[in-house]
């Protein structure tokens, strides 16, 4: 881990495209601006945590997330938009 002192108004960049600046001190609290592209997440941890575990339990539930669409028998003579079924089992 690099530890690195800043002062207010001071930044540190990251790869050239991230950029985290002290914006003010309140008491024992230090306030951080971070500007960084669009396609960079930028997560408090105990969300990012959060976002982890959801993802995790998501792939070992075995639930479908995605309904599934059945169609009706290829022989009714309803209109194609009335032959699909949507299931949500």
């Amino acid at each position: 881990m690099l530890i690195l002192s800043r002062k207010i108004n001071e930044s540190i960049v990251i790869d050239g495209r991230i950029t985290v600046k002290i914006v003010r001190l309140d008491g024992d609290v230090v306030k951080v601006g971070i500007q960084a592209p669009a396609d960079v997440p930028v997560h408090r941890q105990e969300v990012y945590d959060e976002i982890q575990r959801s993802n995790k339990q998501a792939l070992t539930t075995g639930k479908r997330t995605v309904p599934r669409i059945k169609s009706a028998s290829p022989a009714s003579k309803e209109s194609p938009e009335s032959q699909v079924v949507v299931s949500l089992t």
